[in-house]
């Protein structure tokens, strides 16, 4: 919530909502667009407190076109796809998935494996085309997201201060279990780190991926 609300070019005051809406918003302005900000309460995890939180917002805000959905990423690295700490990760559809997959649409093999068995609709087209743009731009001039990052860094001092870049950035085997109690890695294995080749740039990579829809092991 915080990195979104630093990222606004103009902020506007809060603005009168119904009783019934308890969310907490954050208004302003992005490249032209009206942007309306809201995030899960604290401590409130899942896709019902979630979905409650945009009905609320919906009814409040009934003019609001397009919704991004922005999160982190567990277990996201793997082999064939080199996804480190700092990359962002842009969801697409992908033959009849449609780019986001729900937990709950699934089921428990007695292997260990998850098996999709559902997933949400596709985006709407403005948002697919807005996508190949972007990603026609990327290629060409690169993402610049280190340069955006920095420079709001820089005009946010106590930001700068609690999130600067890592120092470093581990990826330990998916099966190694981490030492409880730790906040963080010191007392780990190191033997435990993959290997993995130093990048030349510290430009953080965009990635656009389609959901898979076969089976995988759920940790």
């Amino acid at each position: 919530m915080a990195a979104a609300k630093a990222m606004l070019q103009e902020t506007h005051e809060s603005l009168p909502q119904p009783q019934a809406d308890q969310n907490s918003y954050s208004l302003g302005e992005m490249s032209g667009h009206n942007i309306v900000l809201v995030c899960l309460p604290s401590g409130v995890y899942g896709t019902t407190s979630a979905a409650t939180v945009l009905s609320q917002m919906l009814s409040t805000f009934p003019s609001v076109k397009v919704g991004l959905m922005v999160g982190i990423g567990g277990g996201v690295p793997s082999s064939s796809v080199d996804i480190r700490l700092g990359d962002v990760v842009v969801s697409m559809p992908s033959g009849s998935s449609g780019g986001v997959i729900q937990d709950d649409y699934g089921k428990t093999l007695p292997d260990g494996f998850f098996q999709h068995t559902g997933s949400l609709n596709t985006p709407p087209q403005v948002l697919l085309s807005a996508v190949s743009q972007m990603r026609c731009n990327h290629m060409i001039k690169g993402p610049e997201i280190h340069a955006t990052i920095m420079k709001t860094l820089d005009s946010n001092q106590y930001m700068e201060e609690q999130f600067s870049p890592p120092k470093r950035d581990w990826l330990f085997n998916a099966t190694y279990q981490h030492p409880k109690n730790s906040l963080d890695c010191s007392q780990c294995d190191q033997i435990q780190v993959v290997k993995r080749i130093p990048r030349k740039s510290h430009e953080p990579q965009i990635h656009y991926v389609a959901p898979d829809s076969r089976l995988m092991l759920r940790q």
